[in-house]
């Protein structure tokens, strides 16, 4: 029975989903909202299709949002670049964000309706209600780093006629982030992972809001000692029961003792995870000597990108067992280089081929150290920072951190660092943009393809399209001439 109503859920998100977004909606079906909203099955189905819905907008949007304005790809072997990757944005050629408001009007949705099902056990309702508060804080954090200001939808969008809104100044969307993940905190009836680590739970709240408040210290510049401060005790909650994996075993297992919070894939279910666009197609490498220690596909390769110098070059402690780990370079036979591709996220191996279909992981144990040295770093509490750095750095075997000790230096190593140990775990363009913002960085300096475009604004620009179905929206500041 279970399986039959999520079916049913899922046929009519999908239908859903493709008439329904922030910006030009119809009304929301009968089927959804008058005759579905009776009992507890209802409620976890609805669930289980946010979480649809989330994984589809997390995998899709990993690249473009989080990664290609950065500087770890070059051009690949098949294929363009986005526009992101090349530094070429404008009003006219802006990014829809309606993929994260989607997920946010079906949040929206839940919250909504689930307050008039009966439940025989409370708890369970506010386990779900705090998901999906869960889930619209995160879809709200993404869209706060890659956009600015955003409109804050808080109700469903059930009907045509709803007053369309204008962005809100990004410190507002911020308050209502950390609001919704204190309500989520408050809804969860205990600590751990009682759904497991691909559903949201209390320590995910933990890990989000100290990120969160990373950004509004550093990028949007409203935060507090105070909030350095609650970031560094977030991040020890987040830690409870949590133990550093061998770091070959972290993508290459699921779920393991460093995980924290991380997006469901299964070979069986959904493969197409986005680290393919970083493996090449078997003919690329077919000359290559070290073919078998490569994880190339036939046909689920996307040999978009290759590894940038950047990249390779960040790992240079001959000692660090990431750089194995994490990218491999393919060799002919007379010794010239094919290119360097990922090699953390191989997927798994199926009839002669391979499925790319490795977890996203959103946040683990690693990170939590590393928001505490830059928590740490940032209250000028430099010997801490060091101690929380040199734990991620004791498990890559690269021994304590020897360096300069000032703030600068400090925050830059702590930067380099989460380059090695997260990169492609879309994190490298955020991060680029909270230390530029921090002082730490000048990202117009880092970023090959945005030298002399000093002028280029950091955030997304909203399609013209976006704008003139609301007439409320203003264009992304800095691109009003850029076309």
């Amino acid at each position: 029975m279970k399986r039959f109503s999520r079916n049913v859920l899922l046929f009519i998100l999908s239908a859903w989903i493709t008439s329904c977004n922030l910006l030009e909606v119809d009304t929301v079906s009968d089927i959804t909202n008058d005759d579905y909203w009776k009992s507890k099955g209802d409620v976890e189905s609805y669930v289980y299709g946010i979480y649809t819905s989330f994984r589809g907008t997390v995998n899709s949007s990993a690249l473009y949002h989080y990664e290609d304005r950065g500087d770890s790809f070059v051009r690949g072997l098949t294929g363009g670049p986005s526009t992101a990757w090349n530094q070429d944005l404008s009003g006219a050629q802006g990014v829809s964000w309606a993929s994260f408001y989607t997920v946010i009007q079906h949040c929206n949705n839940l919250i909504k309706n689930a307050e008039t099902v009966r439940f025989a056990i409370e708890a369970e309702k506010n386990s779900f209600l705090a998901e999906a508060y869960f889930i619209r804080a995160y879809m709200y954090f993404c869209v706060v780093r890659s956009f600015g200001d955003a409109p804050l939808e808080l109700i469903p969008t059930e009907s045509s006629k709803k007053e369309k809104l204008p962005r809100s100044p990004a410190d507002e969307v911020m308050k209502r982030i950390l609001e919704d993940v204190d309500l989520a905190i408050e809804l969860f009836g205990t600590d751990g992972y009682p759904n497991g680590k691909s559903r949201a739970s209390r320590p995910a709240c933990y890990a989000l809001k100290a990120d969160a408040l990373l950004w509004k210290y550093k990028v949007l510049q409203t935060g507090s000692e105070q909030d350095l401060k609650d970031i560094i005790t977030l991040a020890d909650q987040a830690s409870v029961g949590l133990s550093l994996d061998k770091f070959s075993d972290i993508f290459a297992t699921k779920k393991g003792p460093e995980i924290i919070f991380s997006v469901h894939f299964d070979i069986n279910e959904q493969a197409g995870q986005y680290s393919n666009q970083l493996k090449p197609k078997e003919s690329h490498v077919s000359s290559a000597v070290n073919k078998d220690q490569i994880a190339w596909a036939k046909t689920a390769a996307g040999t978009t990108y290759r590894l940038s110098e950047q990249v390779v070059n960040i790992f240079d402690n001959p000692m660090d067992i990431r750089k194995v780990n994490s990218i491999i370079e393919a060799v002919d036979a007379d010794n010239t280089s094919i290119g360097w591709f990922d090699n953390k996220m191989r997927g798994t191996e199926a009839s002669g081929d391979r499925a790319y279909d490795n977890d996203i992981i959103i946040y683990r144990l690693a990170e939590m150290y590393l928001f505490k040295a830059e928590a740490y770093a940032a209250l000028n509490e430099i010997e801490n920072a060091m101690k929380q750095m040199n734990l991620v750095r004791g498990r890559a075997c690269t021994g304590d951190y020897s360096g300069p000790k000032d703030k600068q230096a400090i925050e830059k190593a702590i930067l380099d660092e989460r380059f090695r140990e997260f990169y492609l775990e879309r994190k490298r363009w955020p991060d680029l943009v909270r230390f530029h913002y921090g002082g730490t960085i000048n990202v117009y300096t880092i970023v090959p393809n945005l030298k002399g475009k000093e002028s280029l604004p950091l955030f997304f620009p909203i399609p013209q399209k976006d704008m003139d179905l609301n007439p409320k929206l203003e264009q992304t500041e800095g691109y009003e001439t850029i076309n």
